[in-house]
């Protein structure tokens, strides 16, 4: 079970995640990330378990603007429950494209990532999303925004995360 569970069994599990590009999408710089998106959206999309992510008229979500700086990309999604957006990340291609994170984007200053619960059928809006990131910024991880370690059954992110687990 989650350290915030979620208010029904049925409920979903959204995130978010912002990042800053090292150069505009169209540049050379980040041609590897960009041109795989629609491979990874696509490998998302398959995953059992997997319910809704948000797209704008790019066809992913990189026309999204979360920020006044338009090298700041968004992405949404929601996902029947950890276990599910658990094997995506950390399970198929898009972990090696993780792993390679430093090479396309810059360090921001403030939470990038969060989770925290929908009622099945819900699609989180940017406002919502952006809320639980400044939600997670502001006070540490509660309901309206947690990361991995709010999933204890979640494993695989030990490894992969940016920051290493404090001593």
């Amino acid at each position: 079970m989650s350290l915030f569970h979620p208010p029904a069994p049925d409920w979903h599990l959204a995130e978010v995640n912002v990042a800053r590009l090292k150069a505009p999408i169209g540049s050379p710089v980040v041609a590897p990330f960009a041109d795989a998106l629609d491979r990874i959206n696509g490998i998302a999309d398959r995953v059992d378990g997997f319910v809704w992510r948000h797209v704008d008229a790019s066809g992913n979500a990189t026309d999204t603007q979360v920020a006044d700086d338009p090298r700041v990309i968004y992405n949404a999604s929601t996902w029947r429950d950890g276990a599910a957006f658990e094997t995506f990340v950390w399970g198929t291609l898009h972990a090696r494209f993780y792993e390679r994170r430093a090479e396309w984007f810059d360090a921001l200053g403030s939470m990038h990532f969060a989770m925290w619960w929908v009622p099945p059928g819900h699609r989180p809006d940017v406002a919502e999303a952006m809320e639980a990131l400044r939600s997670l910024d502001r006070h540490g991880p509660t309901s309206r925004g947690f990361g991995w370690a709010g999933l204890p059954e979640a494993v695989r992110w030990r490894q992969g995360r940016c920051v290493p687990e404090p001593a």
